[in-house]
């Protein structure tokens, strides 16, 4: 029922109790029990007697037709499936659960995700139906050593996908973050399975913040920004997981045929550290240089007294210095 539910809330006017009861076929005693389920997700929902319920602003909830009508016949001949939750722990653990039932080109999508997840294991904040969480199976052939730089290839897709919208200003870091004006704005997170000299399926995890709510953000531990922030105004969340789908399909096809050099000068052109000093955080020490981009296979290029030394990703963390 809460699905339906939200459905009728979403439009951000008050609803009473037993209006809404007549729509769903239940009784306002039911109602409010859903009412209280979604706000143990972390919704606010506004109740005053004898209006009814409200949610602040309205949901712009993932809607399956939408994204459909927005993508492209290259996007849409590509996808398996669509798999949209209300609430899972993660979207990339369903897909690496799912992958050899469902295969490749299978795309997981979820309002809300419990147990986000980011490199290196931090946590990605992931508020109910405010940011964007999906996940995309892809499969490969060559062996692990063939997807050096997926993660700066998925990284300019992106780009290209908020360019198709208007959005700009944005860069990325190495070797998996999107930034705008230092703070962190997207995420990808990677996990293969598979024959690591051989076939292999690969789950593309996006996590993009849109619209954050304070609450949300009291956890998140690095400066970020949302597209609220950054644009002033928010695109349609079915509308931006299409068009990033719509750039990510025919990349991560190019990627399968000719590997990151076709993304190289793409990625460089929007180096959120081109020619910074940086500092490597390399487990139990650390390097100090000068960024000078990276090479033809995505590994980062540090300048330090004048001998250039190539860095892969793994347990890397880049800061400015």
């Amino acid at each position: 029922m809460i699905e339906p539910l939200l459905a009728v809330l979403a439009d951000g006017k008050f609803h009473s109790g037993q209006a809404l009861g007549k729509a769903l076929g239940v009784s306002r005693s039911a109602i409010w029990k859903q009412i209280k389920i979604i706000e143990e997700s972390g919704l606010d929902i506004y109740s005053v007697k004898g209006r009814g319920y409200r949610i602040p602003g309205g949901l712009d909830l993932l809607n399956r037709e939408l994204i459909e009508e927005a993508l492209s016949p290259e996007a849409s001949r590509s996808l398996r499936l669509i798999d949209l939750n209300l609430i899972i722990p993660s979207t990339n653990a369903k897909a690496m659960e799912a992958v050899y039932r469902d295969g490749h080109g299978s795309l997981y999508l979820a309002e809300q995700q419990t147990s986000g997840r980011g490199r290196r294991g931090r946590s990605w904040a992931s508020p109910f139906a405010s940011n964007l969480y999906f996940s995309l199976t892809w499969q490969f052939s060559n062996g692990a050593a063939a997807l050096e730089g997926l993660s700066l290839a998925v990284g300019v897709a992106l780009l290209r996908g908020l360019a198709r919208l208007g959005i700009g200003g944005v860069e990325v870091k190495w070797p998996n973050d999107l930034l705008w004006r230092g703070r962190k704005l997207a995420g990808v997170l990677l996990e293969m399975s598979g024959d690591a000299a051989g076939d292999c399926f690969v789950v593309i995890g996006v996590g993009i913040n849109v619209r954050m709510p304070e609450a949300a953000a009291e956890v998140i531990d690095q400066p970020w920004v949302d597209l609220q922030q950054a644009q002033g105004v928010a695109p349609s969340r079915n509308r931006l997981l299409a068009e990033l789908v719509n750039e990510l399909v025919p990349a991560l096809q190019q990627f399968s045929e000719e590997g990151f050099v076709a993304f190289q000068d793409e990625w460089q052109a929007a180096n959120a550290h081109r020619n910074q000093v940086i500092s490597l955080n390399l487990g139990n020490r650390q390097a100090l240089g000068v960024c000078r981009g990276v090479d033809r296979s995505g590994a980062l290029l540090l300048e330090t007294d004048g001998e250039l030394q190539a860095y892969h990703g793994g347990e890397v963390s880049v800061r400015l210095a």
